[in-house]
């Protein structure tokens, strides 16, 4: 009975070893074609790749990279998803945890695109295992259907939403020593320019006068409501119904592209007679010029003024001020 018990046991043995063989070694036979980047696939290594059983999870991405076929999106994926397969084989990982990363171009897998009824690329498919710790019962493939460029980091995060909790290999992108290169010299350039015009830079940066001008004109455009024209998108003009033209909007809560030119036009007549009347008039030697301004600046402002008031009266009849003359 010994013997036959043996023989027994051994058969049990070497079959059992090759029923759960095939998918090991398939695994670890795909994974020698490409140790970092993806496995470039055809129609028969695409079916063997994903047969039953296996005991490993296949990310699949279905392109058409040559240029006959138009397919921009599909170039500019080529390095992303090469990136995602890098960080992954390169990155520790749980030895259970098995995924395979492929790419099928349209020129190797016709029969493959038109078995899966594909009129648009790239496709992603995220096949599951059949057998093993981390098997589905489902084993629908998850399928991503790009609408515009992914980057690594949003298809990485999608593919790991479909695989067991647990570590993962980090998304790590290369140093681009070039555009390192490229940012160092150009810092340098912009040091030893700054350096060399700073003695003629720097006395206009002081200048108090420049920065008092950009800060009026800056303060002028948004009080007279330029952001507001940008946002809600108004109108420059419109009719008023009688053949005419409406430059000023009823209501408070809008206004008229032309309408702002012109709030902010007085804003700054108002502006400068006020800065002429404070700054410049009492400099003067002459007495009788002096004079002459006092009045004429004094005019432009009760002017003016007078102008802006009747501006919110046409706005909104029920504005209780006014200001002759107007």
């Amino acid at each position: 009975m010994k013997p036959l018990s043996f023989l027994l046991l051994s058969i049990l043995c070497i079959v059992s070893s090759a029923l759960a063989s095939p998918s090991t070694d398939k695994f670890e036979q795909f994974q020698a074609l490409s140790r970092l980047a993806p496995i470039d696939l055809d129609d028969s290594s695409y079916g063997d790749l994903t047969s039953k059983p296996r005991d490993y999870y296949a990310a699949i991405v279905l392109t058409a990279t040559e240029a006959r076929f138009g397919c921009i999106l599909c170039r500019e994926l080529q390095p992303e998803w090469e990136l995602i397969a890098q960080s992954w084989n390169k990155g520790s990982k749980p030895d259970e945890l098995k995924l395979l990363f492929g790419t099928l171009d349209f020129v190797h897998g016709k029969a493959t695109f038109q078995k899966l009824m594909l009129q648009t690329a790239p496709v992603l498919l995220v096949f599951p295992p059949t057998v093993g710790p981390f098997a589905r019962v489902d084993d629908t493939p998850f399928r991503f259907d790009f609408t515009g460029l992914m980057s690594a980091d949003q298809l990485y995060t999608w593919i790991n939403r479909h695989l067991p909790e647990g570590p993962k290999p980090p998304l790590v992108r290369p140093v681009n020593y070039v555009r390192l290169v490229s940012a160092i010299t150009l810092s340098m350039g912009a040091v030893t320019l700054f350096t060399v015009l700073s003695p003629y830079v720097l006395p206009i940066v002081r200048n108090r006068n420049i920065w008092a001008a950009i800060s009026l004109i800056a303060i002028l455009l948004f009080t007279s409501g330029h952001m507001f024209n940008h946002i809600r998108r108004v109108p420059y003009v419109v009719g008023d119904g009688k053949g005419g033209i409406s430059y000023f909007a009823g209501g408070f809560q809008t206004q008229f592209g032309m309408e702002t030119q012109i709030v902010a036009a007085i804003y700054a007549t108002l502006s400068f007679a006020t800065i002429a009347l404070a700054m410049k008039v009492p400099r003067m030697a002459d007495a009788k010029a002096q004079q002459v301004a006092v009045v004429i600046w004094g005019a432009v402002l009760f002017g003016v003024y007078s102008f802006l008031l009747s501006v919110f009266k046409a706005k909104n009849a029920g504005y209780p001020f006014f200001l002759p003359p107007f």
